[in-house]
Parts: C-alpha cells; sequence; structure tokens
C-alpha cells in the first residue's frame, strides 16, 4: 500500500474502529506498553499510532512527569485519538499528523519508542527499524507489535476470495503484514539482540454482522471503498455467512533494550 492508500484507507476505517468486534486495537496495545515497561516520567514516542491504541495506555503509564508524542499518517484516526485522550482528561499526550520517514528528533530522545501494527507498511522496514533505534536513549527500549502467520482468519481467506469473484483486479497476490509474520523475519530487522514472544490469541465473534464490522475497521476498508455497491453486497454475503465464531489474532512482540 501507498502512504496515500494507506491514510485514506485507515481513515475511513475511523468510523468502526471502536466497534466491539474490534476490542483487539486496543488490547494488543495495551500488551506492547506491559511489555516495554514504561515508568512514571518517562517519555515515549509512538510511531503508527492509530486512534490510540498503544498511546493512551502509555500515557497513564508514564503520567505523571512522563509524557507521549503519537505520529501517525492518518488524520481522521488522530482525531478520534484526541478525542479519547480527551474524555479519558489525558493531557501528557501529543498526536500529530506526520509520516514517520519524514519526523525528525535528535537522536537519544526518548527513554521508549513503540510501534504496533506499523513496521510492515514501511517499503524500506530495516531502515525504519534503524530510525526508531537512532531516537532511542541508551538504557531505552524499542517495542515492535506485529501480526503472526494465519492473522485474521477465517475472515482473511473468505473476504479475499470475494474479492477475486467480484473484482479479480483488486486482488493482493502479496499482503503486507504477511512480510513480518515469521519471528525470525522481525529478529532480523534489528541491529542489536531482541527478545521475541508469540502470543496466538482469538477474538470472539458474536454475530455474523460482527465480520463485517472488522472487514470495515481494518486494512480491508481500502479495497471495499472501491466497489460498487452491488460489488460490496456480494462481499458483504461472503463475510456474514462465515456465522458465529472466532477471529484468529496471533502476534508477534519484539523488544529490544539499548
Amino acid at each position: 500500500m501507498t502512504r496515500e492508500e494507506i491514510a485514506s484507507g485507515y481513515g475511513a476505517a475511523s468510523d468502526y474502529f471502536d466497534a466491539p468486534a474490534l476490542s483487539f486495537w486496543d488490547r494488543f496495545g495495551q500488551a506492547t506498553v506491559d511489555r516495554a515497561g514504561l515508568a512514571p516520567g518517562e517519555i515515549v514516542l509512538d510511531v503508527c499510532c492509530g486512534a490510540g491504541g498503544s498511546a493512551l495506555p502509555a500515557a497513564r503509564a508514564v503520567a505523571p512527569g512522563g509524557r507521549v508524542i503519537a505520529v501517525d499518517l492518518a488524520a481522521l484516526l488522530l482525531t478520534l485519538a484526541r478525542a479519547k485522550a480527551a474524555a479519558a482528561g489525558l493531557r501528557n499526550v501529543e498526536f500529530r499528523q506526520a509520516d514517520f520517514d519524514q519526523v525528525y528528533f535528535r537522536p537519544d530522545s526518548f527513554h521508549a519508542v513503540i510501534c504496533v501494527f506499523g513496521l510492515f507498511f514501511f517499503p524500506g522496514m530495516t531502515a525504519s527499524i534503524g530510525k526508531m533505534w537512532r531516537f532511542v536513549r541508551p538504557g531505552g527500549k524499542l517495542a515492535v507489535t506485529v501480526w503472526g502467520a494465519g492473522a485474521l482468519e477465517p475472515l482473511h481467506a473468505t473476504f479475499w476470495d470475494a474479492i477475486r469473484q467480484v473484482r479479480p483486479d483488486l486482488d493482493k497476490k502479496v499482503h503486507t503484514r504477511d512480510k513480518l509474520s515469521d519471528p525470525a523475519a522481525l529478529r532480523d530487522l534489528f541491529h542489536s539482540p531482541v527478545a521475541i514472544e508469540e502470543e496466538d490469541t482469538a477474538q470472539p465473534i458474536l454475530t455474523p454482522e460482527d465480520w463485517w464490522t472488522i472487514a470495515m475497521g481494518s486494512s480491508y476498508r481500502a479495497t471495499i471503498d472501491l466497489l460498487t455497491p452491488g460489488e460490496r453486497a456480494e462481499v458483504h454475503a461472503a463475510c456474514v455467512s462465515l456465522g458465529e465464531g472466532s477471529l484468529r489474532t496471533p502476534v508477534i512482540y519484539a523488544l529490544a533494550r539499548k
């Protein structure tokens, strides 16, 4: 996906981001912050912060005295994140619309840098990890979370099968998140020792419509918005045909200390 597609797709998905079926955004954001072991008074950078799934718990963890700077491409997600921070009374988090590849901070500026479900979108992942690492102070931490193999199944296969039926020109042969679904691939990006932890969990699907809600509130949205009403109806029907069940949500956590 291009930067423009990422910003547009996730911006559109913001209207579904806080639906209960998508509670895994916050769940994995909190889990990443917990593993980073943030402490009061620390300064944190959240890269690809989305609607605040990791930035908000990070802000709570470093209060009082600490602060979080959170960056993302999608303006509408940042609007949602700011509203959530205000509702929670969190004044120590700042959300900035920015392309991380273009941002500048002084080296060694942060006690921790966090990136949850964002690294695989960068065209030069090794360079992006290197840039994050430069911003980490000596003794600080870099925490990265990515999807594991089989993530979002059975929705993933069902969705793309339906897309191939109605709009084969939109079929993605290579899916961005698959670049890092192998723990070894994630480990190889780091220039220092890194602790890797795999976790295989599931998100309960309580109603058939939850499948469509997840599609509308995730990276699938960019493709959905290119469909005609008739095509969208067919893809919707395929997704809700999965009925009740569970969505696979395997993740890989990486934590490096400088």
